[in-house]
């Protein structure tokens, strides 16, 4: 398989910059069998049974990109740069590893100052990330981030807009509980407490677990042969009560649905053996066209970029040739594309 095989057009009029509102009027790509149906996520009720389960992604999003400015006595006199930092995951002894926007301006053991109350001192440099230690840690740190951080876009929705205060609540789930990503488990935006609770009346069920979404999903594939590609780790947990949920549902006939490409792909980590297990660590699974799904029944799952690993995990659970046809209908109908776009379930 060629990463060329994976590639499609898309209109940049289609890239979503806001999401819709409420949340649950977003537009839903229905994906049956052979048939394709144009539905609002608000209808989930109605296309959902009784005993089936849910797979949410409770992870929560930092706001991870801070706006900083270091300051260098030159020949000149004292000189300042602004520096634009993204979060990409704890490091040991309390330190962060992040990127640098420009990097080339950075230097090991400098400052960068954010606020009155917050800066960071760059431990170290190297493969285009730095290592930062901050002036704070634990809860003063947690609430200097709150104060000082914007959320992290998508890079295609911030080389459209800069992020401003409607995204800290945007760009969060309703269901957020354990902060850790850096990203949005993006599928799960579209759910809001009505449609919570209508899909609970339906006899509908719900299994919560973390995987806290690192920047990595948003690196290219750099390889031709998408079989050699290496996947970014992101840690993820499922809990015993989780686990037990998901086999109870799959023993009794229920479909097992995960909403978003991450908790999929932590539930078949955590199912190596056929049946899912608790799981507490890194995962790296890659899926691709040829893996065998172990839990998975369906995939509610927003529209993904071209070329990337998410597109290739849709045509493994499709197959390519049906994702081609969910994607050419999506573009022809103006469906909304990637993090605050619109949904597709698909069901093999």
């Amino acid at each position: 398989m060629k990463l060329s095989d994976f590639d499609f057009d898309l209109p940049e009029r289609l890239i979503a910059t806001r999401p819709a509102r409420p949340r649950s009027a977003a537009r839903l790509l229905l994906a049956e069998g052979g048939g394709i149906a144009d539905r609002v996520v608000h209808d989930l009720p109605t296309i959902l049974r009784p005993g089936d389960r849910l797979v949410l992604n409770n992870t929560k999003v930092i706001p991870a990109r801070l706006i900083g400015e270091r300051t260098r006595q030159s020949t000149q006199g004292e000189v300042s740069a602004r520096i634009e930092v993204t979060l990409l995951e704890p490091a040991p002894e309390g330190e962060w590893l992040a990127l640098a926007k420009p990097l080339r301006k950075v230097r090991i053991g400098e400052t960068i100052r954010f606020s009155n109350t917050l800066a960071a001192e760059v431990r170290a440099i190297a493969e285009g990330q730095m290592r930062l230690t901050f002036s704070l840690v634990g809860a003063d740190f947690d609430v200097a981030l709150a104060e000082t951080g914007a959320m992290p876009l998508p890079p295609y929705i911030a080389a459209l807009r800069v992020p401003d205060e409607a995204d800290k609540t945007d760009y969060q789930t309703v269901f957020a509980r354990h902060a850790g990503a850096v990203a949005a488990p993006t599928a799960s935006l579209h759910f809001d407490a009505p449609l919570l609770a209508a899909l609970a009346a339906r006899g509908v069920q719900f299994s919560e677990v973390t995987l806290h979404v690192g920047a990595g999903t948003f690196l290219p594939v750099k390889v031709d042969d998408v079989a050699t590609h290496r996947m970014h780790a992101e840690w993820g947990e499922v809990s015993a009560k989780a686990a037990a949920e998901i086999n109870a549902t799959r023993d009794a006939g229920g479909r097992v649905i995960p909403v978003g490409t991450t908790a999929l792909r932590l539930i078949e980590s955590a199912a190596v053996s056929g049946r899912v297990e608790p799981f507490c660590g890194t995962t790296d699974i890659f899926i691709y066209p040829g893996y065998r799904f172990r839990v998975t029944d369906a995939l509610m799952t927003n529209f993904h970029l071209p070329r990337s690993t998410l597109l290739m995990l849709v045509s493994a659970l499709m197959g390519q040739e049906r994702i081609r046809e969910i994607y050419a209908h999506a573009v022809a109908h103006d469906y909304r594309f990637f993090s605050y776009g619109d949904a597709s379930l698909l069901i093999p």
